[in-house]
């Protein structure tokens, strides 16, 4: 049985949940779906600019496992980039 996962602070919550390529149905595409601690990370990184230690700090987990959500987050974004694939942001 796995460990339970611990709660991690997340202060953004989007109003738009999905992201597609334009002109392509949703029906013919693929979904990646980025959780909200990987959107978190990625706006603490990204648009607030914060270096790893205190974009870890403000999530309220450690600087590795800060970096395994941010690295999971650019996989997947990039996944949805380069394969035309359509990007779901997850509720909590």
């Amino acid at each position: 049985m796995p460990r339970p996962r611990l709660y991690r602070k997340i202060r953004f919550h989007p109003s738009i949940t999905y992201f597609k390529p334009q002109g392509v149905p949703m029906r013919f595409l693929k979904t990646v779906e980025l959780t909200p601690e990987e959107l978190e990370a990625y706006r603490l990184r990204h648009i607030n600019d914060l270096e790893q230690t205190e974009a870890a700090q403000k999530m309220a987990t450690s600087q590795s496992t800060y970096q395994r959500i941010l690295y999971s987050a650019y996989k997947k974004i990039a996944d949805a980039l380069i394969n035309g694939k359509a990007i779901r942001i997850t509720k909590i």
